[in-house]
């Protein structure tokens, strides 16, 4: 309530909110914008500065690394604005939600309208999207004049840079980015679903990947490991700018969902702080021999001061999202508060910037120095790294699959945080009094650290130079850990412990419970299908040259990684896990089935052990190893890695579904007692009155003419 006099301004009562009618601090945000734009400008100045014998031009100098920052801004607009609208934005009109009438199939029916707040940041991606091809296209014309030394005059620039689009990877790849963003533009103007966001934003993610493969990725002795702290610190830095860029566009349309939308971008925040933080000091041990060199040498010196920056900063600023979170919340929960976005707001937008920016400045300085370790490969490369990118490792004794490792940095990361996340789960349902067998928990982290072993450790150093190795990688990612997932249930204990959201945004629970009653989940787990993928792919993917690709690039092993350990969960869930999903069949179906794909598998490793023609002889024949087998010997022995590890397995699985077919009985058996005891056995008094009435109607004598 307000009291007003002519000529007065308005004077909130003492129940208002103290914080309705506060103006905004422009001096605040305008302070750190401007601490970003520093950073931007030397950016620019470190990146700019130095004139090559091959000069380009001022436009060129400049304008290159000018249009590759403005590229990467107008991206993380992008796929921020697409990840708020999948994952944070409420998304119909209203708690209930409007209903706009359409027509489908000739029947009118009614689908949610989308609230304000999600429409206008699909318009904000759409804008940045556009944005984005533009300026990616700039950047590829300028940035291909910085490589070639070429002004944009000159008279051949045109007809080489067609070559450079077309023949260059580098070239290709900017091509591609510039097509991604164009497609980006288009679909978020299109959608209008969450589902929709959440595909576009998919799309928007391929123009990181590729990103991630430019830079000084491309030339790093240890390549697969530069490309994915390469993806994940832009991944980070993406969602992180991004989103709180998109969120300060659409704040004023959210009303009282600022709150509850501030506090999910806090969370998502942290997640990308701590990405960044990971990949920043992945990237920064690949280029030091030791610890010492943090306080020996000016590159490490940086390091440790962007550590502290990132620490303190991290600690500063989460402590003030919680307090602004709170603000916010008790804000929203006093009637007759302003609907604008308050000032604690963008008290919250100036800090973060500002926190962004102290990093970025290190970062700058750190990129412009000359790390301790060179990251080239330097004097002559021996067969092995010309091929794998690897040096050749001594021969494999028991202890070296146990002890060497290779980190993957994604993929372990995955495997760390499936087990963190899992055990908070279980804490979370017993705080509220819920049990979780312990067997399952023992069942998960056993997964995770056999996944974690698998892909980062013995099977992941020898995999690349022994095909027996990469099997026995494979069968375990596809028949092992599978197992020890099923039996844990991840999904049934997801679905137990994540919240409900009650707004219409979609978090972590609605988006699981969207993919496992989808109509393609619903096919791709039917166990026929799911055994025909299980089997079936594994010939498709030796006996074409998918196996090449995950070879050569890192992006096809991710996809082999993903593909097998989701096909092998797929199949073994149907069979043996308790996860929703899969309509399962009867016990002896389960079984056939399960011995009809250990046939399968036998035969695979028959045929591969028994074939002449080696898989990949531009890979495996070409190594140079001094040591272990015959390339050809090394694939039979790969062919029996794939018989004798899949044995085992099948027969475990063989034991749980004969226990379970007994359990499933013994509870159908009680059921029938306890329904007999409720009504004197009903049934078999009817199942004996309909043998009565059979046998007396062959006892009548027939009647009729003859």
């Amino acid at each position: 309530m307000t009291t007003t006099t002519r000529g007065a301004p308005s004077r909130p009562a003492d129940d208002a909110p103290r914080d309705v009618h506060r103006p905004v601090r422009p001096g605040l945000v305008a302070g750190a914008l401007a601490a970003v734009l520093g950073v931007v400008l030397g950016t620019l100045v470190v990146r700019s500065g130095t004139i090559d014998l091959l000069d380009p031009g001022a436009l060129v100098r400049w304008g290159a690394p000018t249009a590759e920052v403005l590229t990467e801004l107008a991206g993380a607009v992008t796929l921020g604005a697409l990840a708020l609208a999948a994952f944070v934005l409420p998304w119909p009109a209203g708690r209930r939600g409007a209903r706009r009438v359409t027509r489908a199939g000739g029947a009118r029916r009614a689908r949610p309208e989308p609230s304000p707040a999600f429409a206008a940041t699909l318009r904000v991606a759409a804008a940045a999207a556009a944005a984005w091809t533009v300026i990616a296209l700039a950047d590829l014309v300028l940035g291909y004049g910085a490589i070639a030394g070429r002004s944009l005059g000159t008279p051949s620039f045109g007809p080489e840079l067609g070559v450079y689009v077309t023949s260059i990877s580098l070239g290709k790849i900017g091509l591609g980015i510039v097509v991604v963003a164009a497609l980006t533009s288009v679909l978020a103007l299109l959608v209008t679903t969450p589902v929709g966001a959440l595909w576009t934003a998919l799309l928007a993610l391929v123009a990181l990947v590729l990103r991630a493969q430019t830079g000084h990725a491309s030339g790093d002795t240890n390549h697969e490991l530069a490309i994915s702290t390469m993806f994940l610190h832009l991944l980070g830095a993406a969602l992180w700018i991004g989103g709180l860029a998109a969120l300060a566009f659409v704040a004023r349309r959210l009303g009282r969902d600022l709150a509850p939308a501030v506090a999910r971008f806090s969370t998502l925040a942290l997640w990308c702080y701590l990405g960044v933080g990971i990949s920043g000091a992945v990237n920064a041990a690949m280029r030091m021999a030791d610890l010492g060199q943090l306080v020996t040498t000016a590159y490490g010196r940086l390091v440790a001061t962007k550590i502290t920056i990132m620490v303190g900063l991290g600690l500063v600023g989460w402590l003030h999202r919680r307090r602004v979170v709170e603000a916010l919340a008790a804000r929203a929960s006093v009637a007759g508060a302003s609907r604008r976005a308050p000032w604690v707001f963008w008290r919250l937008v100036a800090v973060e910037l500002v926190l962004m920016g102290a990093v970025s400045g290190v970062a700058v300085a750190l990129a412009s120095a000359e790390p301790p370790v060179p990251q080239t490969p330097t004097g002559a490369l021996s067969p092995a790294e010309v091929v794998t990118g690897h040096p050749l490792p001594p021969p494999p004794t028991f202890d070296r699959w146990l002890t060497s490792f290779r980190w993957d940095l994604l993929l372990a990361l995955a495997a760390l945080a499936g087990a963190v996340v899992y055990l908070r789960w279980v804490r979370r349902l017993a705080s509220r009094g819920d049990r979780w067998p312990v067997g399952r928990t023992v069942s998960w982290l056993a997964g995770m650290g056999t996944f974690f072993w698998t892909t980062s450790a013995g099977p992941a150093v020898y995999g690349h130079f022994l095909l027996s190795a990469h099997m026995v990688a494979h069968m375990t990612l596809m028949l092992i850990v599978p197992v020890f997932v099923a039996v844990s249930g991840p999904v049934t204990l997801a679905v137990r412990a994540l919240p409900a959201r009650q707004d219409g945004s979609r978090g972590p629970r609605e988006w699981l419970l969207v993919i496992v009653h989808s109509r393609w989940a619903a096919f791709f787990s039917h166990p026929l299908v799911a055994a025909a993928n299980f089997a079936g792919s594994m010939y498709v993917f030796y006996f074409t040259d998918l196996f090449k690709y995950a070879l050569e690039t890192y992006v096809g092993h991710l996809g082999m990684v993903l593909h097998f350990s989701l096909a092998g969960y797929m199949f073994i869930n149907g069979l043996i896990g308790i996860d929703p999903g899969p309509k399962r069949l009867a016990h002896p179906m389960r079984l056939v089935l399960l011995f009809a794909t250990m046939a399968v598998h036998a035969f695979f490793g028959v045929a591969l052990t028994m074939d002449t023609a080696l898989l990949v002889p531009e890979w495996f024949g070409l190594l140079g190893r001094t040591w272990g087998p015959s390339a050809l010997a090394d694939q039979a022995t790969a062919g029996a890695v794939v018989w004798g590890i899949s044995e085992l397995p099948m027969l475990a699985v063989a034991i749980i579904l004969a226990v379970s077919w007994t359990r499933a009985d013994e509870r159908a058996a009680k059921r029938r007692d306890r329904r007999a005891d409720r009504d004197g056995d009903a049934e078999l008094d009817a199942y004996n009155a309909r043998l009565a009435a059979l046998a007396d109607r062959d006892d009548k004598p027939p009647t009729g003419n003859g």
